[in-house]
This record gives C-alpha cells, structure tokens and sequence, in this order.
C-alpha cells in the first residue's frame, strides 16, 4: 500500500494567523490554487481509495486533486484537526496579534506545557486518535496493493507522521515543523508496517505563507 498524506490548502484564517481547529473554515482562492497545483502532480498516481477530515478544507483538497476520478471520499472524525476549544478563532501572529495569545503558542513553541481550555484536546488525544485511524489502515488487507489518498490538517497529519515515526515525545511533537499547506508525504506500508519514503513534497511553484508564531 502506498499512502498519500496532504495537508489542506490555505484558508482566510491561514492567512489571518486565527487559531483554526476544529471550527470549519473553507478554502480561500489560493488554497483551491494549491490544490489544483497538488492535483497536476499527482495526476499520474492511480488513487484507489480516499480518506478525508470531515471538515470542508480537507474535504474540499481531496476532492480537487480527485477531480474526474470515480472515487468516493470516506470522511473519518479520527484525522480531524485537533479541537482548540474556545482558542479557535484567537489571532496569534502578524499586526492584529491577541495579547492573550502568549497560552495558546506554548502549542507551537513549548508542547509538553500546552494546557488546552474549554473542551479543547492535548497533543496525546490527538496523537491516540491519529494512531488508532493509521493502523486500521495499515491493516486493511483489501488495501494492501491499492493507493490511498489521505487529506487531513497541519497537527493531524504531524500526529499521523510521528505515529510512523513512533515519536511519542510530546515534546519534540514539532520536531520537523508545521507542513506546509498541500505538502504531500507518502508512506509505503509492508506487511501492515507503515514507512514514510518521502515527506512534505511541494507540487507547486510558489513561495507558501509559512506558519510563524508572534510574528
């Protein structure tokens, strides 16, 4: 089984620094751009099946990069993004930064002390759910020689790799950064064992806006 992981394309609160979770922001024009760019490189890749966050950002990518292929979307509650609770919405970089906002970076920048609020998640739910969603996967024997195309959220798809990586520091949890928006990883999976070959692949010419913290 070959696994394809992408992030979603960028939306208004990518854009905007706004703490996203799990609250349903669609893609903005340049996001759709991303994704289309994603889809021409992967156009010769023979999808056989697709798994996509339920949220429309997500849903929205796998469906441009499927466009004209008969293949349905199996949305899986599992690869959501993580839930910030009452964070979601807080503007944490650029000019209109939140002077609250000092909490909700430990996220980024000091993992292992982020104490999420109001029914938000911790890094190791989201790493548990993340695991259990990868290795039924794994272990889907109608799967085994077919291509998956995986489309989730930047935290997500980081908890999804650091399963591969068996990298259960929550603090080293950012250890490779934030994958940019429609950065693809492919995992080969041998015998039910996933192993990443290629990690964060840009299909497109442009220079992403990068995720920077208080900046």
């Amino acid at each position: 089984m070959l696994i394809y992981i992408v992030r979603h394309g960028e939306t208004d609160w990518n854009k905007e620094h706004k703490v996203q979770g799990a609250v349903d922001i669609p893609l903005n024009k340049y996001g759709i751009h991303l994704a289309e760019e994603t889809a021409d490189g992967l156009e010769n890749i023979r999808f056989d099946a697709a798994y996509s966050s339920p949220l429309s950002r997500a849903k929205k990518t796998a469906e441009v990069i499927l466009k004209g292929r008969n293949i349905k979307i199996k949305e899986d509650k599992r690869i959501q993004e993580i839930c910030f609770g009452a964070y979601e919405g807080m503007c944490i970089g650029g000019e209109k930064m939140d002077p609250k906002s000092g909490e909700f970076n430990k996220f980024f920048v000091d993992t292992e002390n982020y104490v999420p609020i109001d029914g938000g998640e911790t890094v190791p739910q989201l790493m548990k759910r993340t695991g259990e969603f990868l290795r039924e996967l794994c272990e889907n024997k109608e799967l085994s020689q077919k291509n998956v195309l995986i489309t989730t959220h930047g935290a997500a798809m980081t908890a999804l790799l650091n399963n591969i990586k068996e990298n259960f520091d929550v603090a080293a949890f950012w250890k490779n950064g934030v994958p940019a928006n429609c950065a693809v990883t492919i995992v080969d999976v041998k015998e039910g064992k996933p192993e990443i070959i290629k990690e964060n692949v840009i299909y497109y010419k442009e220079q992403v806006r990068t995720w920077k913290v208080g900046k």
